[in-house]
């Protein structure tokens, strides 16, 4: 019984430890850009949503202003779950006032496709949109 308590301890050890590697691996690569985000045109664009929420205009300076669309102007952690040449999907996490989920597929540098879903002051939300460059900031 002794040997069978010390493994599982052993186990559950090494799970706790890989699980915080993997939590940290996402923080450093917070810094680096997503390889999507790259191909996409600085400027501003404009989003239009297909629910029939006014249309936003907003400055684009690396991309990464369409992942948090519903939490404009708050710090969130960011996960990436994807990242490659033409689509890019991060969860976010706003301590306090909820969370998303985030997909960008760029179809040109000049128009990308946008879905997020997530929960913001108490309330669930789900938006598609598309963002197209309009001109300069």
């Amino acid at each position: 019984m002794k040997k069978l308590t010390n493994a599982l301890i052993v186990t559950v050890s090494s799970a706790a430890g890989l699980f915080a590697l993997a939590m940290a691996v996402p923080g450093s690569a917070q810094t680096s850009a997503l390889a999507m985000m790259s191909g996409l045109n600085k400027g501003e664009w404009t989003i239009t949503f297909r629910d029939g929420t006014p249309s936003r205009q907003i400055c684009v300076r690396d991309g990464t202003e369409f992942i948090q669309l519903q939490h404009t102007v708050q710090t969130c952690s960011r996960f990436v779950i994807e990242d490659n040449a033409t689509e890019v999907t991060v969860q976010y996490t706003c301590r306090g006032n909820g969370y998303g989920r985030t997909t960008i597929r760029r179809e040109t540098g000049a128009l990308v496709q946008i879905d997020t879903q997530g929960i913001v002051d108490g309330r669930p939300f789900d938006l598609s949109a598309e963002a197209r460059r309009t001109g300069s900031c």
